[in-house]
């Protein structure tokens, strides 16, 4: 069994003042491991409110299973996880998922409102029908993301950028307190890239705390105010000025890392 060859960067404290009790998400020791080979490794990681998080490393890292982890969708092989205190279990409600598009069946018979309408169910309880006000609310959500036209067509005659918009209806739905958001930006155009980078800002704006896989670095600097840097364990988190650095960078990549001369440059020209 191997690891990375670092020493893990000591986390930034919260700053003075906040209630450790209070935040948003605490993790204490986390293990996840797949037939006994650790996937990531001895975790911890505390999450201010109102951040905006990146959460970047190399394909294998650990980043999904990480945000699965958080959610209760894979056992842990230890650790502690906390939402303002609590385990999910009490605190589902404040809390909001957006999956890789990849791995939702788009088959499925249902349109776009109703994919957004599955956002009020934590208000409504699983045994309710939604009413008309969640589907006032899931147009609205709709409008906001652009795709009110599209409110009644299925989910499988959408294209991918769409789709990706219809999730993130839903989450405005939702109406949680934090936000897992797994690679949002994969494989979209353009137009929604922004759409998505607006919706970030606006949910922050809101004090809503939001954690994103991400993978271009180059951008890391401008959508994110707090880097979370894994591989298998935690290379560095904290505030991106401070964090996404060289030499995080290469800690955390290695060998792996062929665009590394870009991304320092990146890094360089936005301080």
């Amino acid at each position: 069994m191997t690891f990375p060859d670092f020493k893990t960067q000591k986390e930034v404290p919260a700053e003075p003042g906040v209630d450790v009790q209070q935040l948003p998400l605490s993790i204490r020791d986390l293990t996840v491991a797949y037939h006994r080979k650790p996937v990531i490794w001895d975790i911890d990681l505390s999450i201010e409110p109102g951040r905006l998080v990146g959460i970047v490393g190399p394909n294998g890292a650990g980043k999904s299973t990480l945000i699965k982890a958080c959610l209760d969708l894979i056992p842990r092989s230890s650790g502690e996880i906390l939402y303002y205190g609590q385990p999910y279990a009490k605190e589902r409600r404040r809390v909001g998922y957006v999956p890789q598009r990849e791995s939702v069946d788009w088959d499925f018979p249902v349109s776009a409102l109703d994919v957004v309408a599955m956002g009020t169910y934590g208000q409504l309880g699983w045994f309710r029908r939604v009413n008309k006000r969640c589907k006032a609310l899931a147009m609205h959500a709709l409008e906001r993301v652009g795709l009110a036209d599209y409110a009644h067509r299925q989910i499988s005659q959408l294209s991918g950028g769409q789709q990706q918009r219809t999730f993130l209806a839903r989450a405005l739905v939702q109406d949680a307190d934090i936000y897992f958001m797994d690679e949002p930006f994969a494989a979209v155009d353009a137009a929604t890239e922004r759409a998505i980078v607006d919706l970030l800002k606006e949910l922050q704006g809101r004090g809503k705390t939001v954690l994103v896989v991400h993978h271009d670095l180059a951008t890391v600097p401008q959508y994110f105010d707090w880097t979370v840097l894994l591989n298998l364990r935690l290379v560095a988190s904290g505030p991106t000025d401070e964090v996404f650095t060289q030499e995080n960078l290469r800690r955390t990549y290695g060998g792996k890392l062929t665009l590394l001369a870009q991304a320092a440059d990146e890094v360089e020209r936005s301080r």
